[in-house]
């Protein structure tokens, strides 16, 4: 599962982040220090599961979590017991009280797991979309599907055999991509990761293509790639 931690206390988001690199079915895929920043990476990265403190500057987790239409799975982390009726009304998997032990941590984590699997499981994904071109409605298969490269308003979608203009953003149409196959290397670029063939730097190859990757997300990029599947000596 793909999951942010939030809080504003290096210590606690040190701690959390601790924790989270010891179970294998995560994978951190971002950090915050308050509610703001959260809702910038939330724009450009999609995630499964949110570890989120309450008491934050500006804007509270809590309120936070009101004014999103689809939030993620979320379990609190916080410091004070109090806010937890208001959690569990917004629906929250599990609410952390600190110190957290990690037990207690991994109790809530295989919680979240197993909630995440029997969604998935309940509801299949579709293995193709459809997008508006013009006045047309073309469906697209994800498996034909290359990459995709923002372009202001506009995402161009490249694939095995055509390209397609399409008036959306990259995050919109990523959230409807398998996360399992498809993922951000840039801020202007989603790669299918079963299309890429080599790489060199902080470069991707996917056929005559050459597509940047980000420092800051290059190795989550590898890693979603190569997915265990790396020839060793």
């Amino acid at each position: 599962m793909r999951c942010i931690i939030t809080d504003d206390e290096p210590f606690a988001l040190k701690g959390i982040k601790g924790y989270v690199e010891k179970i294998d079915f995560l994978q951190l895929v971002g950090t915050c220090e308050d509610a703001l920043q959260l809702n910038s990476l939330l724009k450009q990265q999609s995630a499964d599961l949110l570890f989120l403190d309450i008491e934050m500057p500006l804007l509270s987790g809590i309120d936070f979590l009101k004014q999103l239409t689809a939030p993620p799975m979320v379990v609190v982390t916080t410091a004070y017991e109090h806010y937890a009726l208001k959690g569990y009304e917004l629906n929250v998997v599990d609410y952390l009280v600190k110190p957290i032990p990690f037990e207690r941590f991994l109790k809530a984590a295989n919680k979240a797991y197993d909630l995440f699997r029997s969604q998935s499981q309940s509801t299949p994904e579709p293995d193709f979309l459809f997008v508006k071109v013009d006045d047309k409605l073309i469906r697209v298969e994800h498996d034909t599907i290359l990459y995709l490269e923002a372009r202001e308003n506009y995402v161009m979608i490249y694939t095995t055999t055509q390209k397609l203009l399409v008036h959306i953003t990259l995050k919109s149409i990523a959230e409807q991509l398998p996360a399992s196959q498809f993922v951000q290397c840039h801020k202007s670029y989603v790669v299918n990761t079963r299309a890429v063939v080599q790489v060199e730097g902080n470069v991707l190859f996917l056929g005559n293509a050459q597509i940047p990757m980000s420092k800051t997300l290059r190795d989550e990029v590898i890693n979603r790639i190569v997915n265990n599947r790396l020839v060793k000596k």
